[in-house]
């Protein structure tokens, strides 16, 4: 029996090419996740949905500066902001990226 006899088959992604947009997408995503507030915002959203001030203590940044990295998770499509209350939640692409960012470290 040989090691290759047991090689499992790639992912559909891994099989095509990828476009350079798509390059592009993932790094800005990645980019996003780069700094620590933005990590510990989304670290902290893991747990559900929060309001804007609630965050604040966790991430130890001043509410503008939370808001304004919640701004920028939310053009990444990493957070998803509902207007009633200014609440936000992790998405799910941002929570398992930041959940695997973790368990890696």
């Amino acid at each position: 029996m040989y090691a290759r006899d047991n090689v499992a088959g790639a992912y559909e992604v891994q099989q095509q090419p990828v476009s350079d947009a798509v390059v592009d997408r993932a790094a800005t995503t990645f980019a996003m996740l780069a700094d620590a507030t933005r990590l510990r915002l989304l670290a902290d959203l893991l747990d559900g949905e929060r309001d804007i001030t609630a965050p604040t203590a966790a991430v130890g940044a001043a509410r503008p500066a939370v808001s304004q990295h919640r701004g920028k998770l939310r053009l990444a499509a990493l957070v998803t902001v509902r207007r009633e209350g200014r609440r936000a939640v992790a998405g799910p692409h941002g929570r398992r990226l930041v959940i695997e960012a973790l368990y890696a470290a």
